[in-house]
């Protein structure tokens, strides 16, 4: 019986051969030279020597931390070097892959790497310690007249409507929009922030 094949979500460096997850692969180059898919320590260490940056890459072990339900959530952390900063980033895996709650902060590459993380994961806490959206009679529901969340692709809309992340669950355009008739005839604001920007 063929099972069909089961994906791995796992990439070959090409550059120091090593083996890691699809998130951490880069596809680094351009049209002139090629590109090659590179992990992010090799990433970094090229973005530091072009630059001359003396930037030590690290990685960090992954982080459990709890919502206001009690909920626990697995952080991810990922560390690249862009120009003239370095991005921290942090994620839940589903599948192997980033979902859920996905945060970012922004430093210098001169900055201590542990500082950023530690700037990370207050934020995590921060986000995490509010409900913005709840179980309620008729469904999911608007918790205390806020939401935030970010903005994804909708495969099923084929990018027409955008898919929300709110509290690190996937919300199809149409269902806020149930969730907002709540309050029909209230204003309301809608705020578009950079992802390492605090909400």
């Amino acid at each position: 019986m063929n099972r069909g094949r089961v994906r791995s979500h796992h990439s070959r460096c090409v550059n120091c051969g090593q083996v890691v997850p699809d998130y951490d692969i880069i596809d680094y180059g351009s049209t002139e030279t090629g590109y090659r898919e590179i992990c992010t320590r090799c990433f970094n260490t090229e973005v530091a020597t072009a630059d001359g940056l003396d930037f030590e890459h690290i990685e960090f072990d992954p982080v459990e931390v709890a919502d206001c339900t009690g909920k626990s959530h697995t952080f991810h952390f990922r560390t690249r070097l862009f120009g003239p900063g370095v991005s921290v980033d942090a994620f839940e895996l589903r599948k192997g892959c980033p979902a859920g709650y996905q945060f970012q902060v922004i430093g210098d590459p001169q900055d201590d790497l542990l500082v950023l993380l530690g700037r990370l994961v207050e934020k995590i806490r921060r986000a995490l310690s509010v409900e913005h959206v709840k179980n309620g009679e008729h469904g999911l529901e608007i918790a205390d007249r806020v939401v935030r969340g970010w903005i994804e692709w909708d495969e099923a809309q084929d990018g027409r409507v955008p898919l929300l992340v709110i509290d690190g669950r996937e919300i199809a355009w149409h269902e806020l929009g149930r969730m907002m008739m709540t309050f029909e005839g209230w204003q309301f604001k809608l705020e578009i922030r950079d992802r390492s920007e605090e909400l």
